[in-house]
């Protein structure tokens, strides 16, 4: 049984400090605001730590970044720079996360029952023994994400013109938090994203769309720590994780 793994890089990132409203067809962004992916955490770019955790993990038998055509070549030396040639294969993304995971799923030299991990590129603190316990459970469930239960009161809005208002408190028992890595089993996921894009559907993570086609989607805890990289301040919190990784050893 071999272990891809998917790393979605082609988003622009537009929630950091300083990024400007812009036309969503536009290719590249503003000069100045690189995508948040590249922005530099420790001294290497976020992507970088990203990959170095799945690299870390044996039984990872290859990784897939898709990224934007114009950052191909980028991502390309990066890889070489950082001694994961042989290891790592880059694809174009597309406009959307889905896109983006269906081309480097297009891209897998796998089997029905291979599976394949798909990780936010901006979840660079990511650990191995979270990955290695998703790893377990797609290969017996089928399909597994990594969730962290909610500490705060959830509420079902309702959108209106003045305001979003209150319709439901939904017991915090019954939520999680999606995070990654999503697991799943190749061909189950070949097949979802297949029916997905026959109807028209964009989902907002792979276990929607796995969801979606009626196929049942464990959950493996996971942790505060490993954060998604969206606005400023998540730059300086995922450098005290690190500090704080480094001083345990």
């Amino acid at each position: 049984m071999q272990v891809f793994a998917i790393l979605p890089a082609a988003g622009l990132g537009t929630r950091m400090a300083g990024a400007q409203p812009r036309n969503p067809n536009e290719q590249n962004p503003p000069p100045g605001i690189p995508p948040k992916q590249f922005l530099e955490l420790d001294g290497a770019p976020i992507l970088i730590h990203s990959l170095r955790a799945f690299a870390a993990v044996k039984r990872v038998t290859a990784i897939v970044v898709a990224v934007r055509k114009p950052e191909m070549e980028r991502v390309q030396a990066q890889i070489g720079e950082h001694g994961f040639e042989g290891r790592v294969r880059v694809v174009e993304g597309g406009e959307k996360r889905q896109e983006s995971v269906a081309n480097a799923l297009a891209a897998l030299p796998a089997g029905d029952d291979d599976l394949v991990l798909v990780h936010d590129a901006v979840r660079p603190l990511i650990d191995a023994a979270t990955i290695e316990r998703t790893i377990d459970a797609v290969a017996e469930h089928g399909a597994a994400i990594v969730g962290l239960p909610a500490v705060d009161t959830i509420k079902q809005v309702e959108r209106t013109a003045h305001g979003a208002l209150i319709t439901a408190t939904i017991p915090r028992e019954y939520v999680v938090m999606a995070q990654t890595p999503q697991g799943f089993r190749y061909g189950l996921l070949k097949k979802a994203f297949a029916e997905a894009t026959a109807d028209g559907f964009v989902g907002t993570d792979e276990a929607s769309v796995v969801e979606r086609a009626g196929l049942p989607v464990a959950v493996v805890p996971g942790s505060q720590v490993n954060l998604k990289i969206t606005q400023p301040g998540d730059l300086e919190l995922a450098e005290f994780y690190l500090k704080q990784r480094r001083q345990r050893g």
